[in-house]
């Protein structure tokens, strides 16, 4: 039921719920959003303000903007992502082998 959303759409969710004093599941039902969904964002809302409800996934910092600390701990990131890829590629061939050789 979910789909992609605004930030008008989810304050308009929020205030709903809020002002108008609807459930979750009739927020979810009227703007056809999930039950969840719903709840997270009137919870986001109450706790942090209608600016939580900004979906900032996705944005990342420019190449000029990145500290050499960020650069680090992107190079980190991207040797244990190639590290783990190696260990699974090796642990593939291990067990074709002992098939092969089973076979």
């Amino acid at each position: 039921m979910g789909r992609k959303t605004t930030v008008e759409e989810r304050i308009a969710v929020v205030e709903y719920v809020t002002k108008d004093k609807h459930s979750y599941s009739e927020a979810a039902t009227h703007f056809q959003v999930s039950y969840q969904q719903a709840r997270s964002w009137v919870l986001k809302a109450h706790e942090r303000g209608y600016e939580s409800l900004v979906d900032n996934r996705g944005h990342h910092k420019k190449q000029a903007e990145l500290t050499d600390l960020d650069k680090a701990n992107l190079r980190i990131r991207e040797l244990e992502s190639q590290l783990k890829d190696k260990e699974l590629y090796e642990a593939f061939i291990k067990k074709f082998q002992e098939l092969r050789h089973k076979g």
